[in-house]
């Protein structure tokens, strides 16, 4: 049964040295909002897992709560390079684990089927295995081909951020979805952050609906994904990105978190 609860409640549940997983997509429909009230529980030790990390996750690394990232992209698209993540990345302080969008995604789908791992042609002939050691090539029975034995993902929590949400639970997101369907029947417990509550979410050809039963817990967050996009309701605002990256550019990451308000109720 799924709970509206607190922002702050929602950010109460993550726990140190955790998997938390971030839905959206590059810089759009981020959970911001929730983010920065976690930034305030310090947590500890987590591994963070997103299909692409942008803004949200750098704030997460810069703040020290985080120790190792899966990703296969981190960065801020027209922005450049996530500022806190190459630093601390090239000084080695944070553990990178080498992943493409076909080892989520098949490693996602092995959670999802509860299967010990998922067989895939990619990886096969490259240096990627060399890198990742829990990586197994495995051989086809039917024809002996060689093949990729992607293991499972577990993750602990995935926070998503959506349009909007109704009284009983099922919420609404638009077409930048990333993996944020496959998040939400993999993790063990799933958080949604809403823009508004309605009585009824309603289809749409932007929409996308997730219903109440693959959700936990619903927390309400106007403005939430800002300053990434959360169309159809606002835009990307690019000079708040602009002013994230030249403030951590001369070592003011600290006075960045001080300028930028908590978003969300």
């Amino acid at each position: 049964m799924t709970t509206f609860i607190s922002l702050d409640d929602a950010t109460a549940l993550i726990t140190d040295k955790s998997v938390l997983a971030l839905g959206g997509m590059t810089l759009y429909r981020r959970p911001m909002a929730f983010v920065r009230r976690l930034l305030a529980k310090n947590p500890r030790g987590l591994t963070l897992l997103s299909f692409t990390m942008g803004l949200e996750c750098d704030l997460l690394v810069g703040a020290g709560c985080v120790d190792a990232v899966r990703t296969c992209y981190f960065g801020l698209s027209e922005f450049g390079l996530a500022p806190m993540f190459t630093e601390l990345a090239q000084a080695g302080k944070i553990r990178v684990i080498e992943e493409t969008e076909a080892s989520l995604v098949w490693g996602i789908k092995a959670q999802v089927a509860g299967v010990p791992f998922m067989p895939s042609t990619a990886w096969v002939n490259t240096d990627l295995p060399r890198l990742r050691p829990d990586v197994k090539q495995v051989s086809d029975p039917y024809t002996g081909e060689i093949l990729t034995a992607f293991p499972p993902i577990s993750i602990d929590f995935a926070v998503i951020h959506a349009l909007e949400a109704d009284k009983v639970g099922n919420v609404k997101l638009n077409q930048n979805l990333g993996i944020d369907l496959e998040l939400v029947y993999c993790a063990k417990t799933v958080i949604i952050t809403a823009e508004k509550q309605v009585e009824r979410c309603e289809k749409s050809a932007d929409g996308v609906i997730i219903p109440s039963a693959g959700i936990d817990y619903i927390a309400l967050a106007p403005n939430g994904a800002y300053p990434t996009s959360c169309y159809p309701y606002y835009p990307l605002d690019g000079f708040a990105i602009m002013d994230y990256v030249e403030m951590c550019n001369v070592g003011n990451f600290a006075g960045y978190l001080e300028k930028f308000p908590v978003i969300g109720v």
